[in-house]
């Protein structure tokens, strides 16, 4: 699994001009699933996340987690984050997971950090065309990929 997360004073996910997804201060979360992903990237993935030190203490380091500032999550599923550029110009996507794979996975890692969290985690609509809008809060973007752990 391979995710950006990044740090937001506000963020929504709209599909077909309807808002389905909006939050204020936390995390937007791009989430790329390979086919290779299993539930330990998903437990692994989650606990790193929840546990992430990237919002400002009183002193302005960052030193406050997701749970520490009551911040909410939206994950948006997006494959093109598996995207392969080594030959020729058009990306393939032959690492990422097919819907069948894909979505349960997805559905998953979204329970996982909802127990994490202690709270309902917020979706993008998986497979459709949506639109982001986001208002990056540093810019913080963070990286991280579970077949990286070390």
């Amino acid at each position: 699994m391979r995710t950006v997360i990044q740090r937001v004073k506000e963020a929504s996910v709209t599909v077909n001009n309807e808002v389905i997804s909006k939050i204020e201060q936390g995390y937007l979360i791009l989430l790329g699933i390979e086919t290779a992903d299993g539930q330990e990237d998903i437990d692994w993935l989650a606990g790193k996340i929840a546990g992430l030190r990237i919002f400002g203490d009183e002193n302005g380091a960052m030193n406050r987690s997701i749970l520490d500032v009551g911040g909410d999550i939206i994950v948006v599923s997006q494959f093109t984050l598996h995207a392969s550029t080594k030959k020729g110009k058009r990306p393939s996507f032959i690492k990422a997971a097919r819907p069948e794979i894909a979505i349960p996975l997805y559905e998953s890692f979204v329970a996982e950090l909802e127990k994490h969290l202690g709270k309902n985690v917020q979706t993008g609509e998986f497979g459709a065309m949506m639109d982001v809008f986001l208002i990056n809060d540093g810019p913080v973007s963070i990286i991280i990929d579970t077949k990286n752990k070390e």
